[in-house]
C-alpha cells in the first residue's frame, strides 16, 4: 500500500574502483521533490540484534516531526501508520524495506507513527527530524496492535523491545492529535 506524502527516495551513487560516493542530503533536491521539512536534528540508532523493534513512535503538535530515514549498516522494515484524522488512509500502515546496500531513504511527513524492525544484526540507522525531541509531546502505539495488523515479517512474540515500547498503548480508543 502507498500512502500519499510518504516517499521513498534513492540518492545517486557514483562509484569507481575505490567504492562509491553519495550526497544523502541536499535541501534543494528535497524542495524540488516537494519536501520542505526544515530538518533541525539528526538521530542515530544502532541495534545489536535482528528482530529489534523500535516503535511505533510519534510526537504530537506543536512538536510533530517529519523524518528522513536511511540505513547506514544492515537492513530494516520501516513502518509508518497514518495518524491524520482527516486522511482517507487514517489508521492504515505501509512498510518499506531499507538497507545500507541500496542506500534508499524514506521521507515520513508529520502526522505519522513510525517504527522499524531490524533485519540484520548490527543495524544502524540515521534519521533527520524536522523538530526537536520534546518528551512531553511523545506518544507510542503498540507495535503489534491487533487493530493495525502490521505485518512485521516476524513473530511478534520474538520481538526485542524497550520497556517503553512493551508498555505502549493500543490504537483502539486512541485520540489522534493530528487533524
Amino acid at each position: 500500500m502507498k500512502i500519499p506524502g510518504v516517499l521513498r527516495l534513492t540518492p545517486a551513487r557514483f562509484g569507481d574502483a575505490r567504492g562509491w560516493f553519495s550526497e544523502t542530503f541536499n535541501g534543494k533536491r528535497l524542495q524540488d521533490a516537494g519536501i520542505n521539512a526544515g530538518f533541525v536534528q539528526d538521530n542515530r540508532s544502532w541495534s545489536a540484534h535482528q528482530g529489534t523493534v523500535r516503535g511505533l513512535h510519534f510526537q504530537a503538535p506543536p512538536h510533530a516531526q517529519a523524518k528522513l530515514v536511511e540505513v547506514l549498516q544492515g537492513a530494516i522494515l520501516d513502518v509508518v501508520v497514518d495518524l491524520r484524522r482527516s486522511s482517507p488512509d487514517y489508521g492504515h500502515w505501509m512498510g518499506v524495506e531499507l538497507s545500507a546496500a541500496t542506500g534508499q531513504q524514506l521521507f515520513i511527513p508529520a502526522g505519522f507513527a513510525h517504527g522499524f524492525v531490524t533485519r540484520a544484526d548490527g543495524t544502524e540507522i540515521l534519521y533527520k527530524c524536522s523538530d526537536y525531541y520534546a518528551p512531553a509531546h511523545e506518544g507510542t502505539i503498540r507495535f503489534d496492535d491487533p487493530d493495525l495488523e502490521v505485518d512485521w515479517g516476524m513473530d511478534p512474540a520474538h520481538a526485542i523491545l524497550s520497556d517503553k515500547d512493551a508498555r505502549a498503548g493500543a490504537f483502539a480508543g486512541f485520540t489522534s492529535p493530528f487533524a
